[in-house]
């Protein structure tokens, strides 16, 4: 039976550093600093296991300390970790976050190198519902997976990661089932910029099936060619830190999906996925399931004219 999400992506570990006051740029600034398992794809794939979705990490890591805790971490999330790779001679990747005292990132750096180390020739899809891609893989990367997904007839979920990464995939953004950019990063994924909704058309001409343009504190827009954009607001909460939220919207969705959802409901699951992790210290939320339940899903509306994104509908 396919059942098994695959998620192919990267797995680091997060530096984390928030200040305790107004940030102020060029000087150090006291707050404070955690060290928690990362990366887009295990992230994801943490929140599956976590929400109890049967999930497996095609991955890359060190043989390093750092690589030893995340995947002693993510394993206890419920994922199967045995095709990830360790390499000898390569550091795990780290993201190297500072966020301000609301919780916000202010900038990041993201050294993911090793994930150049991950080979893909013998991907095993069989057993696969579906594949999610992250950004952070090398074109070549992305090229194994879609093909070797097409061979198996399993849908492929895109997530850009950023705009750099984003851009850097144009070419591999072809018949996709879910493709999960911000506005900014749909223009590159299309090489459009300025206009997310020609890049959404844009999308829909190389058969991506469905794209949600994801906006933080504006919450976000399901697009499906041939109706009108919804909009579902993000959940207010009180925000501890966003690391990670995207992560979980992803994986909000997905469980959603495998049960039978369709895409505005998938979307509503996400954002009490997000609307939970921003409000917990953690990356990945340990109780993600329970903090998901107590939360109230957004509603969804039609949005008649697509300019209202703009003024801030």
């Amino acid at each position: 039976m396919n059942q098994w999400v695959v998620v192919v992506g990267g797995t680091n570990m997060d530096v984390v550093a928030r200040t305790a006051t107004p940030l102020v740029p060029a000087t150090s600034n006291p707050g404070t600093t955690r060290l928690s398992p990362g990366g887009v794809g295990r992230n994801v794939a943490a929140c599956l296991g976590l929400l109890g979705a049967p999930v497996r990490l095609v991955s890359v890591v060190g043989q390093d300390a750092f690589g030893d805790e995340v995947l002693r971490v993510t394993a206890a999330c419920g994922v199967d970790v045995g095709a990830v790779r360790r390499v000898p001679d390569a550091r795990t990747g780290t993201y190297t976050a500072v966020l301000d005292h609301h919780g916000e990132l202010v900038s990041a750096v993201s050294d993911m190198a090793v994930v150049d180390a991950l080979e893909l020739d013998t991907l095993h899809l069989a057993d696969a519902a579906l594949v999610v891609v992250d950004g952070n893989l090398a074109p070549a990367q992305v090229a194994k997976v879609r093909a070797a997904a097409a061979d198996a007839g399993v849908p492929v979920v895109l997530e850009p990661v950023s705009v750099a990464k984003a851009r850097r995939l144009a070419h591999e953004v072809h018949e996709l089932f879910l493709v999960t950019p911000n506005s900014d990063e749909v223009g590159a994924l299309v090489g459009r910029t300025g206009d997310p909704w020609g890049a959404v058309d844009d999308l829909w001409d190389r058969g991506v099936e469905h794209v949600w343009l994801r906006e933080g504190a504006r919450g976000s827009y399901v697009c499906r060619e041939g109706a009108r954009p919804v909009h579902l607001p993000a959940i207010p909460v009180d925000v501890v830190d966003v690391t990670g939220a995207g992560d979980a919207m992803l994986a909000g969705w997905i469980t959603a999906w495998l049960r039978g959802a369709d895409p505005v409901e998938a979307a509503r699951e996400g954002h009490r996925a997000a609307a939970a992790t921003v409000t917990s210290p953690f990356t990945v939320r340990p109780d993600l399931a329970e903090a998901m339940s107590v939360l109230d899903p957004p509603t969804p509306r039609e949005v008649t004219d697509v300019d209202d994104h703009f003024r801030g509908a």
